[in-house]
């Protein structure tokens, strides 16, 4: 797939460049003082995209996302209804104040329906948005921190699991079959 959603979003809404997770420290890639507060975008993004991926593994889900106003509670649409949990969790990862979170993680599950939308706009089904953020999966993960356990919010574990932000040759061709056996 041509778009990284994490990216377009990123870059769409003025972040900071996001840093991928180093698999062994569970922390950001170059993260030079691990006490530091940690960027909102790095935190708010691959958690609104995280749970976006999983609320998209249902027919039901897809619909919604479809059939979804970007500007009339995506958040607590793709959070169903924890997003006041995920926007605590977010919050304290990033060492800001909880309305500071939502706010960031309302916009960007915004931007996050209409790029769905506008991803499938050509063949708009419940099936087509399932690959679009099934695509996506590996792209999320590997800048998804783990501290803040998004996995067991979501009722995934996998989402949290280490081996999801390895990269390399090896783990790469894997990741691509994970791909493939998932949609």
């Amino acid at each position: 797939m041509a778009t990284n959603l994490i990216e377009t979003i990123q870059q769409t809404l003025g972040y900071p460049v996001l840093k991928k997770i180093d698999p062994n420290k569970q922390e950001p890639k170059n993260e030079d003082d691990s006490n530091a507060p940690h960027e909102l975008g790095q935190a708010a993004i691959p958690a609104v995209l995280a749970a976006m991926y999983k609320f998209s593994q249902t027919e039901e889900g897809d619909q919604q996302l479809l059939n979804a106003d970007p500007d009339a509670g995506a958040l607590q649409m793709v959070f169903e209804k924890k997003e006041n949990v995920a926007v605590d969790k977010v919050a304290r990862y990033a060492g800001t104040s909880s309305e500071q979170a939502r706010i960031a993680m309302e916009r960007i599950a915004a931007e996050a329906v209409k790029f769905v939308q506008e991803g499938v706009k050509n063949n708009p089904a419940p099936d087509k948005v399932k690959i679009f953020l099934g695509d996506q999966r590996h792209n999320i993960l590997v800048y998804l921190p783990a501290a803040m356990q998004m996995g067991y919010l979501l009722g995934d574990n996998t989402i949290d699991d280490r081996t999801n932000k390895m990269e390399g040759p090896i783990s790469n061709f894997l990741h691509k079959i994970e791909d493939k056996l998932d949609t």
